[in-house]
Order: C-alpha cells, then structure tokens, then sequence
C-alpha cells in the first residue's frame, strides 16, 4: 500500500510541478506580449505617424494591427515549425 500511496504523491507532485510551469510560462508570455504591444505602438507613433496626415489615427491603429498580426502568425508559424521538428525527434 505504502508504494501506491507513494507513486500517487509522487504524480501529484509532477502535476502540481506541471501546472506551476504553465501557469508562470503563460504569465512571462503575457509580459513578453505586453513589451512587444510597447515597442510596436511606439515605433508607429515616432515613425510611422509622422508620415500620415493630421487625424488619421485610425490608420495608425489598422498600421499598428496589421504589424501585431504578422508579427504573430510568424512566431505561430516558427513555433509549430520547432514543435513538428522535436516530434519528429521522439
């Protein structure tokens, strides 16, 4: 009984660990994500705004929308990319 109860802590503590690294994978993401937002809204405001007439914020929201979707279909694309590459190592 002792070995069971031993291998049942044993893949809660795995869980736990798991989950754990989940969870603060997802919270540097979402920092990750938020410098990212920063650098980009910035650079259309020092660089690309000063090159659209007065008031047309609204491009500079679509610039600043297109630039993020681009920007993560290639990280999606690269990271499945990676995972089909480690797949194929197993």
């Amino acid at each position: 009984m002792k070995n069971a109860t031993d291998a049942k802590n044993k893949k809660l503590h795995v869980e736990i660990a798991r989950q754990m690294l989940t969870l603060a994978t997802s919270g540097f993401g979402l920092v990750a994500a938020l410098a990212w937002n920063s650098l980009i809204q910035d650079f259309v405001n020092n660089y690309i705004k000063k090159w659209l007439p007065q008031g047309s914020s609204l491009l500079s929201l679509f610039i600043y929308a297109v630039i993020i979707t681009i920007l993560a279909v290639f990280v999606t694309l690269q990271l499945s990319k990676l995972i089909q590459k480690l797949e194929l190592r197993e």
